[in-house]
């Protein structure tokens, strides 16, 4: 259930398999379910914030029963210029918190096709979203084998030994190229990708408490009830005490702009997270100046 010239390339190519119910979210979502109960693994295709209108029949019809329906929410995050009702901003918080739901986001585009295969595999059997940007991709040849990803596993993508920052999705982009700018300025950035904001990946999370004082969430989307959220709730369960900062979209309508922007405006753009990781490891910066 695509829209627009993909919908109808879907269409021509496999006309059993693509349909298009129009714009009709919830009928969407419970036709979805109707074809999973009957056997099929459905890829219901949904702008996130449209998400919104069917989120009674996400819980009802799909969750409750368990049924193996592949959410995938395009447009997940800041979109930029269709402004403040098409902001994916919330998928995060509102998803998370349904019982039986895996809820994930890949780092790039081979991510998203391993994500997808893993979705549709016999022994995963449940509920799946997938949230991805709007946007162009990122790798030149995106055409990888299709490879299974352990549901609930995040990966560390950069060692180091100063401060971690632990992303969740595309915008992850930026903390590998802070990693690598930073190390001029003698910070030691580690990076790890999340992967999945349910279940979370607590053998990672474990090591990364357990190794740094200073922790760094970043997320496209809201902070309230978010993946920096779900990291400070594994905190507490487990009695950690590291100095944490979060970014993500603040407790406010955003409204239009590039998306560019509006990672400015609300504190998570590339720039802020390199101010962000300066002013945690001031301490560090002032005593490696003086001994120079």
């Amino acid at each position: 259930m695509p829209s627009g010239s993909s919908l109808n390339i879907m269409m021509k190519s496999m006309p059993n398999r693509a349909f298009d119910v129009g714009i009709a979210e919830q009928h969407a979502v419970t036709f979805s379910a109707g074809m999973a109960k009957n056997g099929l693994v459905p890829f219901c295709n949904i702008y996130s914030t449209f998400m919104q209108r069917a989120y009674d029949q996400v819980i009802h019809d799909v969750a409750i029963q368990n049924l193996p329906v592949v959410f995938c929410l395009d447009r997940s995050g800041l979109v930029g210029a269709d402004g403040p009702t098409h902001h994916g901003a919330y998928d995060i918080a509102y998803m998370r918190c349904i019982p039986n739901l895996i809820v994930s986001a890949p780092m790039n585009e081979s991510e998203l096709r391993n994500l997808m295969y893993t979705a549709q595999l016999k022994e995963t059997a449940k509920p799946f979203v997938i949230r991805y940007p709007r946007g162009k991709g990122v790798m030149q040849d995106w055409k990888t084998p299709f490879k299974k990803i352990k549901i609930g596993t995040g990966k560390k993508i950069k060692s180091g030994t100063d401060i971690a920052m632990l992303s969740f999705g595309a915008i992850g982009k930026f903390a590998l190229k802070a990693h690598e700018n930073l190390k001029e300025e003698g910070i030691d950035l580690a990076v790890y990708d999340l992967r999945f904001a349910k279940p979370l990946d607590e053998t990672l999370l474990h090591e990364v408490f357990s190794k740094f004082t200073k922790v760094i969430t970043l997320e496209d989307g809201c902070l309230q009830g978010g993946i920096g959220s779900a990291v400070c709730e594994f905190m507490a369960d487990n009695g950690y005490t590291s100095s944490i900062k979060r970014l993500g979209i603040p407790d406010k309508v955003i409204e239009h702009g590039t998306q560019d922007e509006l990672y400015s405006e609300c504190g998570f753009s590339y720039d802020h997270v390199l101010e962000t990781i300066r002013n945690m490891c001031e301490g560090k910066m002032k005593r490696s100046s003086a001994i120079a």
